[in-house]
């Protein structure tokens, strides 16, 4: 009999799991984050337990191996999502839908509002965020300093909440 994959919030405790599917995450699909996978490779535990206190941090469980991640770290008086990744076998599930309600909810118990960068070149990501309910703001900047890559911003509106 199959288990349905757990998910929650983890702790910086769970540093080695978050490195792990993180650093997966970078080398899989490496133009969908701000980030790259040299950077953060070079962490080390101090570092990834430090990032880990900056705000929720969630983990998405199938069979004993992280296969989704996400998180959100308040910046100037919003909550922003970050690191929204789901291991290619694992994508379509509803993971993403899972792991965005726990990092809303937190933020709106905190009365946060939530924001996120998506790659215009992604439109599978973005069309999960639109169905979330984020609305495009038409603010576009570049994924990386010096990165043909450009990312928007997108905004949940406090009555499209889910969390």
């Amino acid at each position: 009999m199959d288990r349905a994959p757990l998910t929650g919030r983890v702790t910086a405790d769970d540093w080695e799991t978050w490195r792990d599917i993180r650093l997966r995450s970078l080398r899989d699909s490496p133009d969908a984050f701000g980030s790259t996978l040299e950077l953060e490779a070079e962490y080390d535990e101090v570092d990834w337990r430090e990032r880990m206190r900056k705000g929720p941090r969630v983990l998405v469980v199938d069979d004993g191996r992280a296969v989704a991640l996400g998180g959100g770290f308040p910046y100037d008086e919003t909550l922003m999502v970050f690191g929204m990744w789901t291991a290619p076998g694992h994508r379509g599930r509803g993971h993403a839908t899972v792991i965005l309600d726990l990092i809303v909810g937190w933020a709106r118990e905190r009365d946060l509002p939530v924001v996120l960068h998506v790659n215009l070149a992604n439109p599978s990501a973005r069309a999960t965020y639109e169905h979330y309910g984020f609305v495009a703001t038409g603010e576009v900047e570049e994924l990386r300093p010096r990165s043909d890559q450009q990312i928007e911003l997108m905004r949940l509106p406090t009555e499209s909440c889910r969390g």
